[in-house]
């Protein structure tokens, strides 16, 4: 019997998911849709293959929704976070089983029940970050409890940026993935354990309470504390952890001079500006300055007073921030003006290669001593379409589907790859395919 799989959403990061299923589709007779609003990118990622079609699918449409939902076995949302929802309500109503590679949202959870009572799987945060970073972990919290040890401090870091070879920018920094994320990622406060003691950074200083964190062959990167660590504390099986903190990377100086951006308002999404293309970017820049008496690089120095230097003002110029560039879109809040002009300049260019660079930090009690482990991972991409963003997004997702599909694993309900049947084959086949932790013990 055909087992029938719709893929919702063809954009940057699915092309290594899609390539997957289709390469497997005739082995486990699979019959893969392939959607999108834009249904060029459906035909993109299908051109080739059997066992599969492309068609168009505006989420929006109810009726278009339930009646795709209804028509197949098995979803893949690869869609914005935000539009998970009203997939995952129908896909529980219709009995159709459900994977994202997005946080585990309220709206999520509150359909854990009736999704476990309907034996639907709901299977969330099997990505990169989240998703390959909870299994690698996990896989290192159970050996060291089978141990005997105490695990006292656990530090995560994941990033996605440009490999040292084609990194020609100040920044270090290109897409692989949605650039609105990039822009506005941070907004939450985050929340950590740091030596027993709950602590908060509030987005306004998020960017100036970084760590550095060294990769062995690549040196070292700046971190910044990512969202609610302490959320995992009881998924992870950590409950008397003294540190927990999960991190974003970025390269040395990155941090330093998004700061600038965010204490000017460059990075607000709340409101738009209008008639926005008839300005440059200085004038945007000088829009959120007070003083007009000196020139606008003087007055945002003296704005951002002992969080600014002169590296800081070169990335600046990279960005052709002082001079007479204009602003193209017509109308956008702050930070789609902002994402509009990093997009041309930290595009991934042709045959450009990204990189994947994820570390665990852990320390831990045992016989007596202290004892720390790292556990590193590179990824590189092949060229700006196969991406190390895309492989590290999309094959976990596409071999947790098929381990379920083959039963190497039976759940229900909302999931994510914390369990020995989920991360334990997931780990196996991502080291065949060259996705590979490095670990080295203190």
């Amino acid at each position: 019997m055909t087992t029938r799989i719709l893929v919702i959403g063809a954009g940057r990061s699915t092309i290594s998911l899609i390539d997957y299923l289709l390469k497997n589709a005739s082995s486990y007779n699979w019959f893969i849709t392939v959607t999108d609003a834009d249904v060029n990118l459906a035909l993109a990622k299908t051109k080739g293959y059997l066992n599969c079609e492309a068609k168009t699918f505006n989420v929006s449409n109810e009726i278009d929704r339930k009646s795709f939902i209804q028509s197949h076995d098995i979803v893949v949302s690869m869609l914005p976070a935000f539009l998970h929802a009203e997939v995952a309500k129908d896909c529980v109503a219709l009995g159709k089983h459900l994977f994202t590679a997005s946080y585990v949202s309220p709206e999520m959870k509150e359909l854990n029940k009736e999704a476990q009572s309907k034996g639907v799987l709901l299977m969330n945060e099997i990505g990169l970050d989240p998703g390959i970073d909870h299994a690698s972990a996990m896989k290192i919290i159970n050996q060291l409890k089978d141990k005997g040890a105490k695990i006292t401090s656990f530090k995560s870091y994941c990033g996605g940026l440009v490999a040292p070879e084609y990194n020609d920018n100040l920044w270090g920094y290109k897409f692989s993935w949605n650039p609105r994320n990039v822009v506005v990622a941070g907004q939450s406060t985050a929340q950590y354990f740091q030596n027993g003691k709950l602590k908060f950074i509030p987005y306004n200083r998020l960017f100036t309470q970084i760590d550095t964190i060294l990769i062995d062959g690549y040196g070292s990167f700046d971190a910044y504390a990512n969202r609610d660590s302490i959320s995992y504390q009881e998924p992870y099986g950590l409950k008397d952890i003294q540190t927990l903190l999960r991190g974003t990377l970025r390269m040395p100086g990155y941090c330093e001079a998004w700061n600038v951006f965010v204490k000017l308002g460059l990075t607000d999404d709340t409101y738009k500006i209008h008639q926005a293309d008839s300005m440059t970017y200085t004038q945007l820049i000088n829009s959120f300055l007070l003083d007009e008496k000196n020139s606008v690089r003087d007055r945002l120095r003296a704005f951002m007073g002992k969080d600014y230097n002169d590296a800081i003002e070169m990335k600046l110029d990279y960005l052709e921030l002082f001079s007479d560039k204009k602003i193209k879109l017509n109308e956008g809040t702050p930070a789609q003006l902002l994402q509009d002009l990093l997009e041309e300049k930290w595009k991934l260019k042709h045959n450009d290669k990204d990189m994947i660079v994820m570390q665990h930090l852990f320390e831990y009690e045992l016989n007596g001593k202290t004892h720390k482990l790292t556990s590193s991972l590179v990824v590189k991409g092949d060229d700006e379409d196969y991406t190390a963003m895309a492989k590290t997004v999309g094959l976990p997702l596409a071999i947790t589907l098929k381990n379920f599909l083959t039963g190497k694993f039976k759940l229900s309900g909302v999931q994510i790859p914390i369990v020995k049947e989920i991360y334990d084959p997931l780990i196996k086949e991502l080291e065949q395919l060259g996705i590979k932790f490095v670990e080295k013990e203190n």
